[in-house]
């Protein structure tokens, strides 16, 4: 077991397991992040994500491997690694009857801090994660974009080396996702905070995140930044739709020279290949050859779901079920 500060990253899990009587739920995950990174952790629910966090955060013990958070381990020395982390979970456990402000003030003197210290990380927070006049108003008045405001703002006040956002925007509107998504990168780049954030948004790991790793049956299966996921798919894509069966658009772009793979997804019809302009004629050409009318035809580059496609075997959406 790690004892005392023997690392220089700021979390490091080597072959981390985590089971739940038969349920593998953390399968040998290893992955090391860096101080001032953003790392996102990218994958559908139940895919292992919340358990990695809640075993970081010190809230699960491992059933195998190791987890260090910055420079502890997490089972040996779980009060050090506490004194050192923020966290912010999808159900914030927030009292109504508080103000903002009182909320703060106790998570404050809770982690030691004195009044004066305490008096001064509330003003810091208050205008780093613009709480504003709301501050001082019952928490059952917030809205729920405000409520993971606050949220955020307690898990910064004893002022973290590594904050854990887990799922932070998860059923928000877009307004207030967008206005999370600028907070974080605020925390990151006046602080110099190291932020592990959990997602099953995809362009929320693509906007944030310095690096990506993604999830899936508990296990690794790619990490890199989010540029080189993508490059590493080696492909434009072309959106095919069209009225007719798929699975014949599928057959008949399969044969199309230069298409390297072809999947559905729901409606549309994915078409790989390593030279979009040049092929995409070929594909319309085909589809209309075997008596397909086509609505639509769209060259774009990959995304973070093309990549998750390609690793999984299926997007992160249709993971869900969704």
């Amino acid at each position: 077991m790690l004892v005392g500060i023997v690392s220089d990253f700021a979390i490091v899990l080597d072959r981390l397991e985590r089971r739940f009587a038969e349920v593998e739920a953390v399968a040998g995950v290893s992955l090391s992040v860096p101080p001032g990174e953003i790392y996102g952790f990218l994958g559908p629910n139940g895919a292992g994500k919340s358990t990695c966090v809640r075993i970081m955060c010190t809230l699960l013990l491992p059933t195998g491997g190791s987890a260090a958070v910055a420079g502890y381990d997490v089972a040996s020395s779980p009060d050090e690694v506490r004194l050192r982390i923020g966290v912010a979970l999808q159900d914030a456990s927030l009292d109504p009857k508080q103000t903002g402000r009182e909320l703060l003030w106790l998570q404050g003197r809770l982690y030691g801090l004195t009044r004066s210290d305490t008096e001064q990380r509330i003003r810091d927070v208050s205008s780093l994660i613009d709480i504003g006049d709301a501050i001082d108003r019952r928490i059952a008045t917030y809205s729920g974009g405000m409520k993971r405001r606050l949220d955020l703002a307690a898990a910064l006040v004893h002022n973290p080396q590594v904050l854990f956002l887990d799922e932070p925007t998860t059923g928000l509107d877009p307004v207030s996702r967008a206005r999370v998504w600028e907070e974080v990168r605020r925390l990151n780049s006046v602080l110099g905070m190291t932020i592990f954030l959990t997602t099953q948004y995809l362009e929320e790991a693509d906007e944030l995140a310095d690096r990506v790793g993604i999830i899936d049956g508990g296990r690794l299966v790619a990490e890199g930044t989010p540029g080189d996921l993508k490059r590493s798919i080696g492909s434009d894509v072309i959106e095919v739709h069209v009225d007719g069966e798929l699975d014949a658009a599928r057959a008949a772009v399969l044969a199309v020279p230069g298409v390297n793979a072809a999947e559905r997804r729901n409606e549309t019809l994915l078409v790989e290949t390593a030279d979009g302009p040049a092929v995409v004629s070929r594909v319309a050409l085909a589809l209309n050859g075997a008596g397909l009318n086509v609505r639509a035809l769209t060259l774009r580059t990959p995304t973070l779901d093309d990549v998750f496609l390609r690793v999984t075997g299926h997007h992160i959406r249709a993971a869900e079920g969704l």
